[in-house]
């Protein structure tokens, strides 16, 4: 670790110093994303810092870290309420990606990765299913960079929708954790909605996020490869613990609001390490057919569930 640190360069230095402006109050979470972009753009990418893995590990502790926050009763009421909507989003876009993909004569696994981060968890559900039914590494980064860059789009876009259309901070809680691919996004635009928002958000999707496991199983089946793999997103379970903790345990109220707001902040930080990733060579690689597939599925399910929780909730 020493050595890493001798080597760092001016980027790495600059990165690391505006990672801890941004864990301040002054920088909201879409700010964050459009800093780090434009930094990486502009050729400031850090030359020594994984941020995919940092940013991986900063995501789930801050998720895990918003479970303090969050009252049991709340998170079992929206999770019931949620329950046929989350089931019927996924069923739906599953059957119209493999339908479009068929159409736009996309290659089977990127279109189905495509399809599968849309339905769940964004780069969660492709990480945890690629190994599942055997995606190469082109098929997989295809499919990250797709529902990465409409991931950036959710973010800014959905909370003036949200307020065009005067939706609750209840509605657009829902909205933002069945429309909004990653976890980070739904999060990072719920927060810039309100705290019952982001409450209602992050339980809603990490209720949607739990059926990674039956759909990665079940993409094993399907596609039958040998060296199947799945890996259990852990952070999950982590999150549930803290809910129960935070509830059962309210002794320790001041620490848990502590820790919620510290998550709050911390989330900002990977959005901005998010943002580096976001750069004219990702947009390129995602190509036109993937990207309109990923369009065409995001544009579906967002118009539609949001007629839903519009009109039933």
């Amino acid at each position: 670790m020493q050595a890493t640190i001798k080597h760092f360069k001016l980027s790495d230095w600059a990165c690391i110093g505006i990672a801890l402006l941004i864990l301040t109050p002054v920088i909201n979470g879409p700010a964050a994303l459009l800093i780090g972009a434009s930094l990486a753009n502009l050729g400031y990418s850090p030359k020594n810092l994984q941020l995919a893995k940092i940013t991986k590990r900063l995501l789930s502790f801050s998720i895990v870290g918003l479970g303090f926050g969050i009252s049991i009763d709340q998170a079992i009421e929206y999770s019931q309420q949620g329950f046929g909507l989350i089931v019927g989003s996924i069923a739906i876009t599953l059957s119209l990606g493999y339908l479009l993909g068929k159409y736009l004569t996309i290659e089977r696994k990127t279109g189905y990765l495509i399809s599968t981060g849309t339905a769940i968890c964004g780069g969660s559900a492709i990480a945890a299913v690629s190994p599942a039914i055997g995606a190469n590494s082109k098929q997989t980064s295809l499919a990250l960079a797709t529902v990465f860059i409409l991931n950036a789009c959710g973010l800014f876009l959905f909370p003036l929708i949200g307020h065009l259309f005067g939706l609750s901070q209840v509605q657009f809680g829902y909205w933002a954790a069945i429309a909004i691919h990653d976890t980070s996004s739904v999060v990072g635009a719920a927060a810039a909605y309100g705290d019952q928002a982001l409450g209602v958000a992050t339980t809603v999707k990490l209720a949607r996020a739990l059926w990674i496991i039956p759909v990665a199983l079940i993409s094993a089946l399907i596609f039958k490869e040998k060296e199947s793999k799945f890996k259990l997103p852990y952070f999950i379970l982590f999150y549930l613990l803290a809910i129960i903790i935070s509830n059962y345990l309210p002794y320790f109220n001041w620490v848990y609001a502590g820790i919620f707001e510290g998550s709050k902040q911390l989330l900002k930080v990977c959005l901005f390490f998010i943002g580096y990733g976001l750069t004219a060579k990702s947009l390129r690689s995602a190509g036109i057919k993937p990207l309109l597939l990923g369009v065409l599925l995001w544009m579906f399910i967002a118009s539609l569930s949001l007629l839903v929780i519009y009109w039933f909730y």
